[in-house]
């Protein structure tokens, strides 16, 4: 199956290890920063693969390749233009989050990829965690029984380097804050088990310590979902001195889950009114991952080609990818306008925030 990747930043990384883990064939890479590319593949021993085109201008490689499957990580504010671009050409693609940066990029794309019948994962690999996986599976037994409550805390730290990296990173049009780009996984789980169905939303967010960026460093969110469940969300980037923790939990009438580590690749409890043979196991379980993105690129990328293969729907699909961008839009317009926000989110972007703490400058 042939393959391409659109943007060699800071997570490209990932997908190249897992185009090779998946033995795509890789016929191009595509970056605005030619040194960008030859950076990304020495890294991974390809730099003298001579098979894999380099392209400044995505638009050219999509137009002179015959791509099955492309992935984009590039900055995010143009996610959404390269995807539909890529769609229209038939490719099927994997879009690193957020999937766009307002609610009419994402709407679009799921129409225009349902009409030409093409397919659309977001890049919310943690739900490949194993321990994640365990928790879906004990929901959907029904072993939590009627859920209560849930919870994620995103607890990190990003510092001045990190911002200084690229100038795109905590801008309105380009990224959004803590919540939309490091937290948007966390967020993306707790909207997944909780039901999906969301309410309403009530969030409140400040800019605490990163007075350089355009964009929050702290949000916090309750979410009403019509299940009758009510969600709590926390999300910072001001956590000192490193990343602490990114933690679920869940609470049912016969069943505690918490789902801990840094990027929720561990189960720090798991009670169930239904003891079973194999729970001790869990309790305890710890996936060991080498940084925060953890190690569920390889599966997910495995699940689009297999998707692609036998025409379904990829196991995150595009509406995922939507429905956690629409969580943390929400919690924007909620936290600018102080009142709680009904969904389905029509018309909000990202950019309807710009100037909420100051311009922001490096």
């Amino acid at each position: 199956m042939n393959y391409a990747l659109i943007g060699c930043g800071r997570i490209a990384t990932n997908h190249i290890k897992a185009a090779l883990n998946n033995h795509l064939n890789i016929v191009a890479v595509c970056d605005v920063l030619p040194e960008a590319m030859e950076k990304l593949l020495a890294k991974h021993g390809l730099e003298n693969d001579t098979s894999i085109k380099r392209y400044t201008d995505y638009r050219q490689m999509i137009a002179e390749n015959d791509i099955t499957l492309a992935s984009i990580a590039t900055e995010s504010g143009i996610h959404a233009q390269i995807a539909l671009d890529c769609i229209d050409h038939g490719i099927n693609i994997i879009i690193e989050k957020p999937m766009a940066m307002n609610m009419a990029d994402a709407e679009e794309i799921i129409r225009r990829s349902d009409a030409k019948g093409v397919k659309v994962s977001a890049c919310h690999q943690n739900r490949f965690n194993v321990a994640v996986q365990e928790l879906r599976h004990a929901l959907e037994e029904g072993r939590l029984g009627k859920i209560s409550h849930g919870s994620i805390h995103v607890r990190w730290n990003r510092d001045k380097n990190y911002y200084a990296q690229a100038p795109w990173r905590g801008t309105w049009a380009q990224d959004g804050g803590c919540l939309m780009n490091q937290c948007i996984h966390g967020i993306d789980l707790l909207r997944w088990m909780m039901g999906d169905e969301v309410e309403e939303v009530y969030g409140v967010t400040c800019q605490q310590f990163h007075d350089y960026l355009e964009c929050e460093d702290v949000g916090m969110a309750v979410v009403k979902f019509k299940n009758g469940a009510v969600g709590t969300i926390e999300g910072t980037t001001n956590v000192y001195p490193k990343n602490l923790e990114e933690t679920l939990y869940l609470f049912g009438q016969t069943g505690t889950v918490k789902i801990g580590g840094t990027s929720t690749n561990n189960i720090d409890v798991w009670n169930f009114a239904d003891a079973r043979e194999g729970d001790a196991d869990k309790q305890g379980l710890q996936e060991a991952t080498s940084n925060v993105y953890g190690n569920g690129h390889t599966s997910l990328f495995a699940d689009m080609m297999d998707a692609i293969e036998h025409d379904r729907k990829p196991y995150v699909d595009a509406v995922a990818g939507r429905n956690a961008l629409e969580m943390i839009l929400a919690i924007y317009q909620s936290a600018a306008t102080g009142k709680p926000v009904k969904l389905p989110l029509k018309d909000v972007a990202s950019t309807d925030f710009t100037g909420r703490f100051g311009e922001g400058s490096l």
